[in-house]
């Protein structure tokens, strides 16, 4: 498989391949994460790293549709 991303495009960078992806996630992120949670009716995990936020991020956007193209 080869990576058809140009050059510096981190949007499609897996999160588990991000060099400060084991840090605590941004405040940004935190925040986010807090209203697609309570939208979801999900319970918001604060430990998570910016990488696991990510994910979760995306997961969440996937069941509420927050977030994506209509």
């Amino acid at each position: 498989m080869t990576d058809q991303s140009p050059i510096g495009d981190n949007t499609a960078k897996d999160p588990d391949e991000w060099v400060t992806g084991d840090e605590a996630m941004t405040g940004a992120q935190a925040s986010y994460l807090r209203t697609l949670s309570q939208e979801a009716n999900e319970p918001f995990d604060e430990g998570l790293t910016k990488a696991e936020a990510s994910k979760r991020i995306d997961e969440l956007q996937e069941r509420t549709g927050r977030g994506k193209e209509r």
